[in-house]
């Protein structure tokens, strides 16, 4: 009978990024974000859980992301039911901006030709930030321009000041959009941070989680001509084959893990994001910003030997 063992692949978004523990430290001294990765063990990772992951399908491929609950407990309830119900199938993405968002929901313009939403709710309180309490901030050491404090929770960027924490609008971003009144978001219409952090955006729309991969297929999109990057006709929607939660996506699809946030190694893959002490570069940088932290995930295969 044949034993099967795990292979990982191990993938970053950023580029490699280089840590010395000691000025003037010679080649072999020098640790790299990719040599941080390659010393991790079992219990630098988790595997998401998967009723907190979303499955978006475009005949481009496929966009994984996981969702924090912790953050936005409601709104992530009704976007489960809204998946549930299949309300995402056969819409489409009607928004793609230079340099800042993609955008999907129901295109039609009245709400009399709107889809239904069945059983979700039409308005939700805003989920801008929750409390403080006792949540735990694996924090780093950033000059932020938008708050007292910033690092992760969870594997999820966010910032904080002395009562509350707020997910970030980092590169990768998911989002519910709304209108003018804070309780306009539902999840019905949801959008990605596909450009330069907007993180004037923080604590004024529901952030919802993060992309762990696929978002190539996103970046790849035609930009809108339209006003804010919108669509300006039927002809450049791009379908909606299906958005899946949980069970529902293949097993196969959602074989991930994510480097956990709460660890020495993630902390020196910080330090090797931060400390661009390797020679080629000539002005060492020594600074680093939150949405410049990729946290590292990686695929599993199941292999015979």
């Amino acid at each position: 009978m044949q034993n099967l063992m795990r292979r990982a692949h191990t993938t970053t978004i950023m580029a490699v990024a280089l840590l010395t523990f000691l000025p003037g430290a010679n080649a072999a001294q020098i640790l790299t974000s990719a040599k941080v990765i390659e010393a991790s063990v079992a219990s630098d990772w988790r595997q998401p859980d998967p009723q907190n992951l979303l499955l978006l399908e475009l005949e481009q491929g496929e966009v994984l992301f996981e969702l924090a609950p912790d953050f936005a407990p409601a709104h992530i309830a009704n976007i489960r039911t809204l998946v549930k119900q299949r309300y995402f199938d056969g819409l489409a993405i009607v928004r793609s901006q230079e340099n800042y968002v993609v955008q999907w929901g129901d295109p039609a313009e009245t709400p009399e030709q709107k889809r239904d939403l069945g059983k979700a709710a039409a308005k939700l309180q805003p989920e801008f930030f929750r409390s403080r309490n006792d949540l735990k901030i694996q924090r780093i050491v950033s000059r932020d321009a938008y708050a007292d404090e910033v690092g992760f929770v969870n594997g999820f960027p966010v910032a904080a000041d002395a009562t509350r924490v707020w997910l970030t609008h980092c590169y990768g971003m998911l989002g519910a959009g709304r209108g003018m009144a804070a309780d306009s978001g539902n999840g019905a219409e949801l959008y990605v941070v596909t450009g330069h952090a907007p993180r004037h955006l923080d604590r004024n729309v529901t952030l919802l989680g993060r992309a762990l991969y696929g978002m190539q297929h996103l970046l790849s999109l035609q930009r809108g001509t339209g006003p804010l990057g919108f669509y300006e006709s039927e002809q450049e929607y791009v379908p909606i084959k299906s958005i899946r939660i949980g069970d529902d996506i293949d097993e196969q699809k959602r074989n991930i893990e994510v480097m956990r946030t709460d660890t020495l190694t993630f902390n020196k893959f910080v330090q090797a994001r931060t400390n661009r002490l390797e020679e080629w570069f000539i002005d060492k940088a020594g600074n680093i910003e939150v949405c410049n932290i990729a946290v590292p995930m990686r695929f599993i295969e199941a292999v015979a030997d």
